[in-house]
């Protein structure tokens, strides 16, 4: 029916999704947010409550919130060792699962969601890939405006010393790579629409976390086409995408975060002079919601869904290439 919803339960109350994913969920115009479940029903109601959601379900216990028969997908934003786990019990309670990205911790982790039911969808939350900026830039690429595509460049950083936050505990799939690296490896694989033969990186551990705090990595994805980029989580913020060829360049502005409510740019041009460069606006658009409406949409029937498992574990092998050059100090096969 064209006016049905699919019913989301949304597992913790996690800052990713009470801050912008549940939100975006909420908006989207085939999405429902009708559970919520927390470590005691009190925090779980209290999450809701904050949302506006009062009559939606608060339950006490993950568990719970798998058997209720009243939802039909869930938004999994646990911590990344948890990521699996949760998303196989899920899948096999027969909810389709919205994972927060990464997928999993290792490429042998992603892949045992292959063990998931074949009528379940399983999809990894990278947003960007549903904002149309990200479209647009693509499209740019397909036109043949740049030219023969060579260089995909990326960075992102933040600052973030705070022992306890998940993102700096290394026993839990903490560290940049993992957190934010993982975008910069999207925007190679999205860009180039293919994937990297091999990788080399240079890592910086923080000597208390154990975690990677700073890495420069570079991909190989043949023919003369490189994926350049740095993560950090201990140095000054910014975020950058720039794709070029042998014509002319682009530039995503603000390629991750990208606000809600504020119109986004990509830049197109040659030379030093970016103020020269052709400035293209897109509209504001919420990239959670278009997340969750793609989703939605294809829980439905209504489309397919463009990325599943698959997709999810080619990510993670990309990931485990970089890993092991941090280790090894040579070029890594993605394997």
């Amino acid at each position: 029916m064209a006016d049905r919803k699919v019913r989301w339960g949304i597992v913790s109350t996690a800052n990713i999704g009470m801050k912008q994913v549940t939100p975006g969920i909420m908006k989207s115009p085939h999405s429902e947010v009708v559970a919520l479940a927390s470590r005691s029903v009190d925090k779980a109601r209290a999450a809701l409550d904050k949302l506006g959601l009062p009559n939606a379900r608060a339950h006490g216990s993950y568990e719970a919130l798998l058997a209720d028969p009243d939802v039909d997908a869930i938004y999994n934003p646990l911590p990344n060792h948890l990521h699996v786990p949760i998303t196989l019990a899920a899948a096999r309670a027969g909810k389709h699962v919205l994972s927060e990205k990464p997928i999993s911790i290792t490429a042998a982790e992603a892949a045992e969601l292959r063990a998931a039911p074949k009528d379940i969808l399983i999809h990894e939350a990278f947003m960007v890939r549903h904002h149309p900026q990200w479209h647009r830039a693509r499209e740019i690429i397909r036109s043949g405006e740049l030219g023969r595509m060579h260089l995909v460049r990326g960075a992102f950083l933040y600052y973030l010393d705070d022992p306890q936050n998940v993102r700096n505990l290394a026993d839990i799939g903490g560290g940049g790579l993992l957190d934010i690296g993982c975008y910069c490896v999207i925007s190679g694989r999205y860009l180039f629409e293919a994937e990297p033969r091999r990788v080399v990186a240079l890592v910086d551990r923080d000597p208390k976390f154990k975690t990677d705090r700073l890495a420069s990595v570079i991909a190989d994805f043949g023919d003369g086409r490189h994926l350049s980029f740095t993560c950090g989580t201990q140095t000054s913020g910014r975020q950058t995408v720039e794709a070029s060829g042998t014509k002319a360049s682009l530039e995503i502005v603000i390629p991750f975060n990208a606000p809600a409510d504020e119109k986004t740019a990509i830049l197109v041009g040659t030379g030093a002079q970016r103020d020269l460069y052709r400035r293209e606006i897109l509209p504001a658009i919420d990239q959670y919601t278009a997340q969750a409406e793609t989703f939605a949409l294809a829980v439905l029937g209504q489309m397919k869904l463009p990325y599943g498992v698959e997709d999810a574990i080619s990510q993670m092998k990309v990931l485990d290439a970089i890993f092991r050059s941090e280790k090894s100090g040579a070029w890594e096969n993605v394997q």
